[in-house]
Formats: structure tokens, sequence, C-alpha cells
């Protein structure tokens, strides 16, 4: 993002139907300046990227306004305050629904007096059914309708068309209809009451009214169903503390969380959460990580360990230095992957965006055919015709493809980050499913990532303990994982670190550095014997057997002669073998990638089960062999640190980072595992899996749904004795976008496989 371009995420409130969500993204994609707009209708969401020097967030604001809707940022939003928003229009339409079902039940009981005339009060009630039911029809009609004809008039104005269009045209017709046919009796008779005990005739306020209380009841069902897909979302924010307790000037203080600054001495007790991320620099104790990471063991904690906030303090008390604060932490990086995720697109949801947009005018169109061939062709009364023609509108709804994908992501992402797994949106849910290879990295995703010195060998006049001295005075320029091992074990040692100069690294290769009167190498067999020109077949069997090990050697030497050999092992996570297992299972190919030699590398893949092995593959050429791999027909996943695998991960199909703890670099992967538990990828793999095939299972019951409810309201099968009222059409409307969400929700009794 350039220093022009911004982004804003504002929440909107109005919109029914993802008609709606379409006509607002068409509105803010018209505005100058505009790199591109996405409306999410199941998080009533849009996300905005713009050139901050041709536009801003007020006139966006004012595009939705203008589009019929209200719009606010959704940073000036507090998380509790838009749960109370939410539970408030939750309640309103429940209000509404119970005075609009109050209304129509009498209706629906003159309904029914129709075809049983032995009910309860049929002979005296049926001359006055007509003007009690326009009496009790209107207000359903007009007050509690009043927000479809709001919808369909701002609609109207933006020369489109949506769900409230369909909803004011097929209740007006009814309602409109009936007023119409009263009125006439009304001229002919001089009486609004029927004459000689019986009804009027061709009346059907029953159906306008009932339809609408079976839409508002379909809008509070969804309602309460797209609350629940935002748990997840919900219980991350919850986790954050509202205060902290810091030690300033030897005085302790309790202050709001966004008062506490960096390098804060922060003080915890036992059973309080951690406020901010930071580091323990007196006490101990153990601590509840479930929350971020999915572990449910409390992992024990001292000086100098990081702790995340939002995580519990379980026993101990202790104090640590607060090293990232406010958006920084660890929690609040977590919140955002979701919140973007779970406003993202699916590619999938093209096709529902697009069915979407013509939608609304086809069925239009398809009700006036059908009016036109029963009135005109079939000889059907005007009545019948038009009943036909409001069951067509009323039966037809994107809703449903508008709510398929979003809130099978919403629930599938949220699923995700409950157990340590971040997917970031429905792009890379659907990559996971035609992933057939991985490619894991060694150091850090197969291995522990803290290799430790093991072999310390002089091979001429030089001491072990000066090869030491020697090799850790260089490395403690470096930044490779190698070298913190061996700076670390110098320590141990209490070795002196020398003075280095004209120091320089080989990536992939080793380093170099002057120390008193010597120019010093230090590096694998490639930078000594290729770069360098030594001679190191004297030294095979040693490097050999070293490797055969699995450990790294690294030699010692100066531009003449070698001097020593250091060999460092890599520990192999405990469950790196069966979270290879589990992916062959899944039928995956898994293949590791190292700059390690040949040697160690199959002594690494021996011990997980991998045979397909890339060794002295260098950092930058990481990414040359996923794309040979991809050239062979292969969907790849790389399986990385997200940090030193960064272009393997952006030249895959699908990039997935390991998190190191708590600790995640969340940019780097589409997918990220906050425990670090190399199986948890193929446990994102099933998510993702299974997320997609409800997507698949949504996307496929909206689109049947239309296909036969659609002629079946316009009478297609009529002579079968199929015949839908407006009324039953549309409760069958409105249950078919709460089935949708429902069958999203499920995804919350997602078990992965073993």
């Amino acid at each position: 993002m350039n220093n022009k371009q911004a982004r804003a995420s504002i929440l909107i409130s109005g919109m029914h139907c993802s008609s709606c969500a379409s006509l607002v993204e068409r509105e803010l994609q018209k505005e100058p300046g505009i790199i591109d707009a996405k409306v999410n209708f199941a998080t009533e969401k849009a996300t905005i990227n713009f050139d901050a020097e041709k536009t801003n967030t007020e006139k966006l604001l004012s595009i939705i306004k203008g589009a019929g809707y209200t719009g606010v940022p959704a940073d000036s939003v507090d998380q509790s305050a838009q749960t109370h928003k939410h539970a408030e229009m939750t309640k309103n339409q429940f209000n509404k629904f119970l005075f609009s079902l109050a209304l129509s039940l009498p209706l629906l009981y003159f309904m029914l007096m129709d075809f049983f005339m032995f009910l309860p009060g049929s002979q005296f009630l049926l001359p006055y059914m007509g003007i009690i039911s326009l009496i009790l029809a209107t207000p359903v009609q007009f007050y509690i309708g009043a927000d479809f004809y709001r919808g369909a008039l701002s609609a109207f104005k933006m020369r489109t068309f949506n769900m409230d269009s369909l909803i004011a045209i097929g209740t007006s017709v009814a309602y409109f209809y009936s007023v119409i046919n009263l009125y006439l009796y009304y001229l002919k008779n001089n009486s609004l009451i029927g004459i000689d005990g019986m009804k009027i005739p061709d009346l059907y306020f029953e159906t306008a009214a009932l339809l609408i209380t079976f839409v508002v009841l379909g809008k509070l069902l969804e309602s309460k169903a797209k609350g629940k897909t935002s748990e997840a979302i919900k219980k991350l924010i919850g986790l954050q503390p509202r205060t902290a307790r810091v030690e300033r000037n030897k005085v302790t203080l309790d202050i709001p969380i966004d008062e506490v600054v960096k390098d804060d001495i922060v003080i915890v007790r036992p059973g309080e959460k951690i406020p901010v991320d930071g580091v323990i620099i007196s006490g101990s104790s153990a601590v509840d990580e479930s929350m971020i990471t999915g572990e449910s063991m409390p992992v024990e904690k001292r000086e100098a360990d990081h702790v995340t906030g939002g995580t519990v303090n379980m026993l101990g008390s202790f104090k640590f230095k607060a090293t990232r604060i406010g958006a920084e932490t660890t929690l609040s990086q977590i919140i955002k992957f979701v919140e973007e995720a779970q406003g993202s697109k699916a590619q999938i949801q093209a096709l529902a965006d697009k069915i979407s947009s013509w939608f609304v005018p086809a069925v239009l169109i398809i009700a006036v055919v059908t009016f036109v061939v029963w009135y005109f062709f079939l000889g059907a009364t005007l009545s019948y015709a038009l009943l036909a023609l409001t069951s067509v509108i009323v039966i037809a709804c994107p809703c449903a493809l508008g709510l398929a994908t979003p809130t099978a992501i919403l629930v599938g992402t949220g699923v995700g980050a409950e157990q340590g797994i971040l997917i970031k949106g429905g792009e890379p849910l659907e990559k996971a499913g035609s992933i057939d290879t991985i490619v894991l990295d060694k150091t850090g995703t197969i291995t522990k990532g803290k290799p430790e010195v093991t072999d310390v060998i002089s091979v001429g006049k030089v001491k072990e303990k000066e090869i030491l001295q020697l090799a850790s005075s260089l490395e403690k320029q470096s930044e490779h994982p190698l070298a913190e091992a061996i700076f670390s074990h110098a320590q141990k040692e209490n070795i002196k670190i020398l003075p280095v100069t004209s120091f320089k690294a080989h990536p992939g290769l080793g380093i170099e550095g002057a120390i008193k009167k010597d120019h010093l190498f230090f590096g694998n067999r490639k930078l000594i014997s290729r770069d360098l020109g030594l001679e190191i077949k004297d030294y095979d069997v040693t490097l050999n057997r070293l490797e055969e090990q699995g450990k790294t050697s690294m030699i010692l030497a100066t531009k003449n002669s070698i001097l020593g050999i250091i060999a460092l092992a890599d520990t192999v996570k405990d469950t790196a073998k069966e979270a290879v297992d589990m992916l062959k299972r899944r039928k995956i190919e898994v293949w590791m990638i190292t700059g390690d030699n040949q040697r160690t590398a199959k002594a690494i893949a021996v011990q997980v089960g991998i045979s397909n092995v890339l060794a002295d593959v260098l950092p930058q050429d990481k990414a040359l062999q996923i794309t040979k791999l991809q050239k062979e027909g292969k969907v790849v996943a790389m399986v990385g640190d997200g940090i030193n695998d960064a272009p393997a991960l952006a030249t895959s199909n699908l990039g997935i980072s390991m998190g190191s703890g708590t600790d995640v670099a969340i940019e780097t992967g589409e997918i990220v595992i906050i425990k670090n538990d190399l199986r948890d990828v193929a446990r994102a793999l099933d998510l993702s899996r299974a997320t997609v095939r409800k997507i698949k299972q949504n996307m496929f019951f909206a689109l049947i749904y239309n296909v036969l409810g659609i002629p079946i309201a316009a009478r297609a099968f009529a002579f079968l004795g199929l015949v839908l009222k407006p009324e039953l059409a549309g409760l069958a409307m409105t249950l078919s976008s709460v089935s949708v969400v429902s069958n999203s929700l499920l995804l919350n009794r997602f078990k992965p496989k073993k």
C-alpha cells in the first residue's frame, strides 16, 4: 500500500439482501479514487481501498447514504456497543414480528373459515371479513412493511431492484387488488358487509399480511443466526482486559489498557489476564494460552520468557516489561487477521454476485410472463393470475445466494481461530481444497528450530576451546539461527568474545571476518572447498559421520588451512512424524526443503518418514524449487517460518506459516499456525475443505431452491394439484435463507480427522 493509498472499514446498516450489498459496492466503485470496494452482506461491512488524495471517508459515507443505507466507520464503534446495537435491532425485529403476528393470525383464521365452515364464529364473521381484514392488514402493510417500501424506493432511485422491491411489489399487488375489489363491491352494493351472510369475494388481505409476517420472521431468525456466526470474533475481543496494573516511579497504578506504554513495568497476579505483550523481568508462573493457541496445557513462564496479552496467569505473580501494546499486540493482530478474513470473498462468491445482479429483474420478468400466460392464454381469472404473479415474486430471493459463501467463511475462519489456525479468508480456503503437494521447510517446521552445539573438533594445533571462541566471535555478528546456538554455547562455557572486523555474511554458505591478525572463514563445505578453494577430503570421514547423524557441520578455516569443525543438531519435533503421516493419509505428497547437504537432510527426513528431499537449497532458491514442482503439474503448499521463507511462501499456491508459540508473523502466510504444531497443517486443510463443502452445499441449495421454487410458484404444476399460495411462497423464501445460515453454523461441530 503506497503513501497515498488508504483503507476504510465501514459498518453498513439497512441492507436486507445481497442485492443491497451489490448496489452499495457498485455505487462506491463509481467514485473517482476508489481502488477497490468490497461489501459483505453477512458481516454488514464494507472494506474500501482508495487514493487519499482523490477521496476520503466522509465522501464514502455520503455515497452509502445516497444509496439509502447508513454507514459508520468500523473503528469508531466499540465491539460491545456493536453487539448491544445488534441485540437492540434483533429485539426490535422481534417486537415487529409479534405485532405483525397479532394482526395476521385473525386473518389466517378468516382464511381457514373459507375451508372449514364449522369453525367457531364462521357464520357471524363471514359477512364482516372484508372490512375487518382491511383494518388488520393496513398497519402490517404500511407500518411493518415500511422498511421494504423504503428499501425499494432507494433501489428505484438507483435504477435497480432488490429483495425489498420484490416484497414491496408482491404484497402491494395482493393488498391493493383487495382494496380495489372491496371498493368495487361497495360501489355495487353500497355496503362493506357481505350480503346473505356470505363473504365478499376476491379479497387477499391475509396474503399480504402473512407474507410480510413470514418475511419479518425470516429476517429475525437470520439476524439471530448471523449473530452466532461472529461468536469467534466476539470471544477474541472479549479476551482483552480493560485495565492494567503498572509500576511507575515505585508507585503501583491501575490504569486503562489504552494508557499502557512500551517499557512500562506491568504487574500480574494469580488468576488475572495479562493485558499486553511483554517479557518477564521477575517472578515465574504457569500461563493458560489456550484462548490464543488452542493448546490446553498451561505453559511454564520464567524470567526472559515472552507473555501474550489476553492469556491468563494461573499460579504465581510476576512483573514484565511491555514490548507490544495497542494494535501491535499478538491478540490485536489475530483479531485484525480474523476480521479481514471474515470480510473477504471467495472466488465462488463472484458467481453468486453475478447471479444476484440480474436475479431480481429476471424474476419480475418471469412474474409478468406468468400473469400474461395464465390470464390471456389459459383463461384464468384475474385473481388467479395475480396470485400466481405474486407467488413468483415473493418465492424468489437472492438472499440465500448472498449468504451461502460469507456465512460459511465467517464460521469456518472463526472455528479455525479458536483452534489456533488463522485462515486469511475465502481464497485460501478454496486453494486448500486443491492442494496435492506440501513442501515443509526443515528448520523450525520439522525441527524445533533451536539447534544446539553437539561437537567441537580441532583438526590442527588450535585447541577446541579456541575453535569455539573464534567461531562464536564471528557468529555474534550474524542473525542466523545456527549463530545464536553457537554464541549461546560459548556463553555457557564462559568463553570471552573477541572483536571482529571486516565481517561479511554469505547467505546459505557462511560468514567471514578478521580477528586480530587472522582473516577467518566459518561455513559449510561449499564455502570452504568451492569458494575458498581448500581441500577437505581428509575430513570427509568425520563430516560424513556427523551428517549421517542428522547434524549440521560448520568448518572454521583461514585462507590457507582448516582449523576445526563444529557440529550442531536440531531436534525433530515430537509431533513431526505423526503430522507427516496425517498428510500422507490425506493423499498429499510431502517434500522437505533445506539448505543442509543431502546426507544431513536425508537423516532428518528418514526420522519423520519423508522420502522426497530437496537439499543444498539456498534461501533465495527455495522459490525456484517450488516453481519446478508447479511446472510438473503439482498444486503446492509451502510451510515455513514466514520470515526466511517469504519468497517461497509467496510463490507457492498456498503459503502456510508456522508461528513460534504466540509470537506470530501474521502477515507472512495465507494460513498461520499459531501454536507451532505441524499436525495443525493437516487440520487446517480439513477445516478448509469442510468450509468449502459447506459453501458448495449452500450454493447448490440456494440455486436448486429457486430453480424448483419459481416454476411451482408460477403454477406450472397446477395440473398435478400443486398450487402454492403467496403466503406459503413467502414462508419458503424466508426459510431458504435461514437454512443456509443454519447449515453454515454446523461447521461449529467440526472435528479434524486423525
